[in-house]
């Protein structure tokens, strides 16, 4: 049989699926990648009409309060007056499992927090675990499609014992840090009340003076962080599949207010090719004895949806929602959730998706978008263009303080994998900082999902674990009896 080779739906051939078309190896994606765009763009539309991942879901209102100014790090105006309680929107999920899938099978947990901020909507759309499977977002799709049901059988639904996912896990050596959190009982929180919660990606801050930090997130529960063991999880599935869901709806009900303390990690953008590994690789963390934890504020939830539909289902969140004094870092994951997170709402909502209740601004909204599907915005005059002297020439752009830092880029275009990989060495450090019991609780898990794959995926596991930890590989082949 002859060879097929990867092409693009117009039959071009594509020589490199790995890595996204950047500035130098480590730079930001360009939009020009009709590879990636048009890759991206079919796989936000595979699924109708639920969410390709995230799902299940559960929400709560509530509002966000910072301690004490961030000014010399953000000019961002939620994060200046302790005095102000800025709105908030949380969304919490599993990842793979369909809408209908139970609560507590081992999953990433997504964790979203749309704050309804004076200068539009800030969305900070991340997991409850600290890094990621992939690290360039051009490996989405195709880390989905392992996770998720086979084509030609939709099995399983909402599991990882399966030859896809370790198939592509094992042949996706980054991805062996995530695995040492996931297989932890990080895997299945008790309760979305007792789980962290991570931006996973590096973003910039800026202040008013043009000066950026990168930042990394971090939610601390008030009520500490618990876990189901695996035979608890496994139990709930059957007898109470909408456990967290029910955990979180229950708790508010009750008076009871859930909170968060948001915590950031800042470093200087200079410090960034110092560092053994890349601070914008999101399968790495950055090490808290070198990069402290800043408490920032606290995030309360106290007021439970009135109708799921409208305001958990149809809530939309993308991490392209910033607000003046947010930035983005050339994190290539990160690159490509901002074009796909927004793709994905106007295909499943529709392109006027942000003028639902769930989702607008507080603020006024002041553009020329008009029309499509499911238009309510009522318009009156004759302009519907900018730059324009009719009708007052209003909206016009606004003030300069608004607008982005200016920096130079300067690289070749090219697809390359960043140099600074070394995958293996913060997944060993996380092995060995885990406790007796939940080195024992990381092992069992994925002994009792590879006890259901094929041996030559299970090699291939194994070996990355290894080089992870020379232990933690020994005790997962004595557990498997290879």
């Amino acid at each position: 049989m002859k060879d097929k080779h990867l092409t693009t739906n117009q039959g071009v051939p594509v020589t490199d699926n790995q890595n996204s078309q950047t500035i130098g190896e480590r730079g930001p994606v360009l939009l020009q990648d009709v590879q990636f765009i048009e890759k991206m763009a079919h796989f936000d539309r595979e699924r109708i009409p639920e969410r390709v991942v995230h799902a299940k879901g559960a929400g709560a209102h509530g509002y966000f309060q910072v301690y004490k100014s961030m000014k010399p790090y953000t000019k961002a105006k939620f994060l200046q007056e302790p005095k102000k309680k800025t709105p908030v929107f949380v969304r919490f999920s599993t990842v793979v499992g369909g809408r209908g899938s139970a609560d507590t099978v081992r999953d990433p947990r997504g964790f979203a927090v749309k704050f309804y901020t004076e200068d539009g909507n800030y969305d900070l759309v991340g997991n409850n675990l600290p890094v990621f499977f992939i690290r360039d977002a051009i490996k989405f799709p195709d880390m989905v499609h392992a996770f998720k049901g086979a084509p030609d059988t939709n099995i399983p639904s909402a599991s990882s014992a399966h030859n896809r996912f370790w198939d592509f896990i094992s042949l996706t050596p980054e991805s062996t840090h995530m695995i040492t959190w996931l297989f932890s009982d990080r895997g299945t929180p008790k309760s979305y009340r007792m789980q962290e919660g991570f931006g996973v990606n590096t973003y910039v801050w800026v202040n008013a003076e043009g000066n950026a930090v990168y930042v990394k997130y971090h939610w601390k529960p008030k009520l500490g962080v618990q876990n189901l063991d695996r035979h608890e999880a496994t139990q709930l599935v059957g007898t109470d599949p909408d456990y967290l869901t029910r955990d979180l709806r229950d708790a508010i009900a009750r008076g009871e207010e859930v909170e968060y303390e948001l915590n950031v990690q800042l470093m200087d953008i200079a410090d960034e090719l110092k560092q053994d590994f890349d601070p914008l690789d999101p399968t790495k963390t950055w090490p808290e004895d070198k990069f402290s934890l800043m408490p920032v504020g606290k995030m309360v939830l106290n007021r439970n949806p009135d109708n799921f539909f409208a305001e958990v289902e149809q809530a939309a969140f993308c991490p392209a929602s910033i607000v003046p004094g947010i930035e983005f870092s050339a994190d290539k994951l990160l690159q490509g959730r901002t074009f796909s997170y927004a793709d994905t709402q106007r295909h499943r909502l529709g392109p006027n998706y942000l003028e639902l209740p769930i989702n607008r601004s507080l603020v006024d909204v002041n553009n020329n978008q008009r029309d499509g599907p499911m238009q309510i915005g009522q318009f009156s005059g004759p302009v519907n263009y900018e730059p324009a002297s009719l009708a007052g020439g209003s909206p016009s752009e606004a003030p300069e303080e608004s607008k982005p830092r200016v920096y130079r880029l300067e690289g070749e275009v090219t697809r390359r994998k960043i140099s600074k990989t070394n995958d293996f060495a913060q997944a060993g450090e996380r092995y060995r900082s885990l406790s007796k019991m939940d080195q024992e609780h990381l092992i069992d898990n994925i002994i009792a999902d590879l006890m259901h794959i094929d041996k030559p995926i299970k090699q291939r596991v194994i070996e990355n674990l290894t080089k992870a930890d020379p232990e933690l590989g020994q005790a997962v082949t004595a557990g498997l009896k290879l």
